[in-house]
């Protein structure tokens, strides 16, 4: 039984530990190809637009579920220690986020998808509300959760995890720039998925 139990929560962190590499894959493959993306002007979510929107639609959901696929690893490798109870939630609220900005996309703007006009969108859409929001609560939640590791990190005197979780966390709270904001939201994703990646990574050793 214990066997069991252990393969299923290494299956679990495994997918965590996929889903950043999955995400960004996906991203960098449009990024290359499809006409008219420029990750200088153009976020990330612009991908979920579209006649191929439907492949990035699919990267969130997929890397949603991978944080949710995390979420229940950590609840069964965390069970002790500061931060057991915050960790599992935070970390699931963060892959409910991506979900929801995979499920609702934002606005075609800034002659992206090809003909669009060019220009931010004049009046943002109730899904392109939906997906700004989801995206802010997504990475908040990862960023207290950083925290919270940080500090148990600490506790435990493991400096190294300590250091990288807090670094992430600061990252991940700046403030965003208005005339470099796309190219914040692919670091602000970068830092997120390496983070889960290595999270999901150490404690599919221990598991």
């Amino acid at each position: 039984m214990r066997t069991a139990t252990t393969h299923r929560t290494r299956h679990l962190l495994t997918a965590g530990a996929l889903a950043g590499p999955v995400f960004f894959a996906a991203a960098a493959a449009q990024a290359v190809t499809r006409d008219g993306f420029d990750i200088t002007r153009h976020p990330i979510s612009l991908l979920a637009t579209g006649d191929l929107g439907w492949i990035q639609i699919a990267a969130f959901t997929l890397a949603g579920l991978g944080g949710l696929a995390l979420a229940a690893g950590i609840a069964r490798t965390i069970t002790e220690g500061t931060g057991r109870r915050a960790l599992t939630p935070l970390v699931a609220v963060f892959g409910l986020g991506m979900i929801a900005a995979g499920v609702f996309p934002m606005d075609p703007e800034n002659g992206f998808p090809a003909g669009t006009p060019d220009g931010p969108v004049a009046e943002m859409s109730w899904h392109g509300i939906a997906h700004s929001a989801s995206a802010v609560v997504s990475f908040t939640a990862l960023a207290v959760a950083a925290i919270v590791l940080a500090v148990r990190e600490a506790r435990q005197r493991r400096v190294p995890g300590a250091v990288l979780s807090g670094a992430a966390a600061l990252v991940l709270l700046m403030p965003m720039s208005t005339e470099h904001m796309s190219i914040q939201i692919a670091v602000n994703g970068l830092v997120a998925f390496t983070w889960t990646t290595v999270l999901a990574l150490r404690l599919a050793r221990t598991a």
